[in-house]
């Protein structure tokens, strides 16, 4: 029986905090994996909760769950590589009926370990074949091509067709490593050189292949089941859960480092300011850790180690010690080691909290106004520790944006571009640091139930000029504040043709909360994070596949990517309801229309709209060219004539990069330390280690030629000039502002 919480707290996207490894070693043996008791428990458990609180439940069938396979498969091999045609069809056959039953009734997910140890059969065959491919000459001077993008191809149809089809990846792989080649000759010890980063290649693949964990396949296994009904439900094991807590509320207990694994050795990328690494003064970047131990216990060796097992090696309680063997990276002998003993601490996320900036930004009469702008990554929550420092996404905007007024800003963008959504309580609690009081959010619940969120505070933190900035990335929550604020007229917005369009609301439970007989056990549960709501603006208007449609939009690669709720299997579709009651309407078209104008005026005839316009142009070409040749000096042209247009367009941003307004940034946590350059390798892409004089200042934290945030502050600029006229004597308030008189 599942025991749903009183509780709920609700997550609009996310982004997961990833652990990444890249390593060397051969394939072990084949491990045969198996389902523990929990997990089958956890199994039967997300079937039941899909089918009883999930908000599409009514639109997935038993028959639906043969759908599972193919998409399992495609997760295991995106580029339709290692499975074959007929792998597809005798899986659906053996396994496509009775997914259903076997998860709902047995909690059964044999299929996820039989399918995964084909493909792991598979890949070890196809990777020693590959291997005695690259022992032999291979031909780099045809006139065949390779499609690149293989991941809504079909898989293969027979054994000689995948053996064709990876002889052209073989040589696709070779000229990307010569083409990349500094040395204007490619002679046989060029080819040879290339052929052995391949064959490392693919022995790293087969270590990562190897260390594959039974939870890792279940995890992929179940997801897909749960985005059977919407492409943002899914399944958490238990360390993406933890990871997924971290994430939101921006604060882990541990050393504060970042940590990666480079030729099998946990090397220390970043030191994170004001964590417990930071404060010891023991690590620094470089530094590869050879060893883990707790006090009273034995040392552990990681070399060679999954990160994710580094990892939870090295967190642990807060206030409890890790001893560390660590060889220095300055250390002249690599055989040097030394002791560190660090205080596991909370460590703060700072590098994803919101900061702000003031720019000083020309007016077309020469005048100067400082403008402020405060970049929010993500709706993130407050820790549920007494950590004695609140993190919510509201209460550090709020902070900043007192410290944008004492600086005297006369206007404000809101920049949300690659927001993709948080906590809905954030979502609200901030829209109403803008507007005096209202409906921010309508939710309706698959019985057809609407609740109104409302911002019940009537003090309003800035009520000056706004434009929200937004793109193709914005999402869930970012498109709640972003569409409240457009409905109350309050900002105007600017970016994109339209946001990400993802109008739906998820609640994360975690399963030992449900079910008793896992609350009982020791061992760490999974969780599930289901659609249970949509949501709707104040006005009624799902954002739901749609989006929230800016005021002004300003040319975007974004437009050419498949980028979107669109582009999404199992969408909810697009609807509306009745309007809240809320004392606001759109931005006047009085008021629009010349801002629109002027901004369409300089897209025309700014230098940076045109430097803008030819690199889209080009993302373009290249977005259309589908085959890649395998002719080598075909390659080397072409990569050529891209290293031309890319000097060419380096030549134009540094021009345009001078006329930069200058600002003064304003961050809430310690400034971030010097991100460590990793050592040049011998014949690297020119285009990797290159020292530009446009590259971006280690702490800085905003982009050179930002065209986009540039020509948000012009139509705030153009707003404040805008209000002097006239035929904005009577109104209650000037454009792009708060109506003082409801201030409370």
């Amino acid at each position: 029986m599942i025991r749903l919480p009183l509780f709920r707290r609700f997550a609009l996207g996310s982004a997961l905090l990833a652990l990444s490894v890249s390593t060397v070693l051969a394939a072990t043996d084949q491990k045969k994996f198996s389902s523990s008791s929990a997990l089958t428990i956890e199994a039967r458990t997300l079937v039941q909760l899909l089918e009883q609180a999930h908000y599409n439940r009514d639109a997935v069938h038993s028959g639906d769950f043969a759908e599972v396979i193919p998409n399992f498969m495609g997760d295991l091999d995106g580029q339709r590589l290692f499975f074959l045609g007929s792998d597809k069809a005798v899986f659906g056959t053996r396994f496509g009926k009775n997914v259903y039953w076997n998860i709902s009734g047995l909690g059964n997910i044999d299929a996820a370990y039989d399918i995964f140890a084909i493909y792991e059969s598979r890949t070890q065959d196809r990777i020693n074949w590959v291997f005695d491919e690259l022992k032999k000459d291979i031909d780099l001077t045809g006139s065949d091509s390779y499609r690149f993008d293989r991941t809504k191809a079909e898989w293969p149809a027979t054994g000689a067709a995948a053996d064709e089809l990876w002889r052209q990846r073989i040589k696709y792989e070779l000229i990307a490593e010569l083409v990349n080649k500094k040395t204007a000759a490619i002679d046989q010890k060029a080819i040879g050189d290339a052929k052995q980063v391949v064959h490392k290649r693919y022995e790293r693949m087969l270590k990562n292949l190897g260390e594959i964990e039974g939870n890792e396949i279940g995890e992929l296994f179940l997801s897909n089941v749960a985005r059977l009904y919407d492409p943002h439900s899914t399944y958490f094991s238990a360390e993406t859960f933890e990871d997924f807590g971290i994430q939101m509320k921006l604060e882990l207990v541990g050393i504060g480092a970042v940590l990666s694994v480079e030729d099998d050795y946990c090397t220390v990328k970043e030191i994170v300011p004001g964590g417990p690494a930071d404060l010891s003064k023991q690590l620094k970047p470089g530094d590869k850790i050879i060893s883990v131990a707790q006090p009273d216990s034995e040392s552990v060796e990681v070399i060679g180690m999954k990160l994710r097992r580094i990892v939870e090696r090295i967190r642990g309680s807060k206030g409890t010690q890790v001893i560390l063997t660590v060889q220095p990276a300055d250390a002249p002998d690599p055989s040097a080691r030394k002791t560190v003993t660090i205080v596991r601490d909370v460590v703060k996320l700072n590098d994803a909290r919101a900061h702000g900036a003031v720019f000083q930004v020309p007016g077309a009469d020469g005048q100067v106004t400082p403008l402020g702008v405060i970049s929010l990554p993500s709706f993130y929550g407050p820790a549920e520790n007494d950590s004695g420092e609140k993190q919510s996404a509201t209460h550090d905007v709020a902070e900043l944006i007192t410290q944008l007024k004492a600086a005297g800003v006369k206007g404000l963008v809101l920049d949300l571009r690659h927001n993709g959504g948080g906590y809905l309580s954030e979502a609200i609690d901030l829209t109403g640091l803008f507007i005096s009081e209202g409906p921010v959010v309508q939710v309706k619940n698959s019985l057809g139930e609407i609740q109104v969120d409302s911002d019940t505070n009537r003090s309003i933190a800035y009520d000056g000029p706004l434009a929200v900035l937004v793109d193709r990335f914005s999402a869930s929550a970012s498109e709640i504040v972003t569409g409240a604020l457009q409905n109350y007229g309050r900002a105007i917005v600017i970016g994109d043709s339209s946001t990400h369009g993802k109008g739906s609301v998820q609640s994360v439970w975690e399963m030992k909360n449900l079910v008793s007989q896992l609350a009982r056990s020791p061992v760490k549960t999974g969780a599930v994070k289901l659609t249970i709501q949509k949501y709707y603006l104040p006005n009624g208007s799902s954002t739901q596949l749609k989006g929230v449609v800016p005021d002004i939009v300003l040319p975007s690669i974004d437009e050419f990517l498949p980028i979107g709720e669109g582009s999404l299997p199992h969408v909810l579709a697009w609807d509306e309801i009745p309007s809240s009651i809320f004392d606001g309407h759109p931005l006047d078209a009085k008021i629009v229309q010349p801002l629109r104008e002027a901004s369409a005026v300089r897209q025309t005839k700014l230098e940076e709209f045109l430097y803008l316009r030819k690199n889209i142009d080009w993302f373009k070409m290249r977005q259309n060219q589908k085959l890649a040749s395998l002719n080598l000096d075909a390659r080397r042209q072409q990569k050529a004539s891209d290293e031309i247009f890319r000097k060419a367009m380096e030549a134009e941003k540094l021009e345009l990069a001078k006329s930069d307004y200058p600002y003064k940034e304003f961050r809430l946590g310690p400034p971030p330390l010097p991100k460590i350059k990793p050592a040049k390798k011998p014949d690297a892409n020119s285009e990797d280690d290159d020292e530009s004089e446009l590259s971006t200042d280690n702490n800085d934290a905003y982009a050179k030629v930002d065209v986009f945030l540039r020509e948000s502050f012009r139509v705030i600029n153009d707003a404040i000039v805008l209000a002097k006229d006239q035929k904005f004597a009577a109104d209650t308030h000037a454009p792009l502002t708060a109506m003082l008189g409801r201030k409370g």
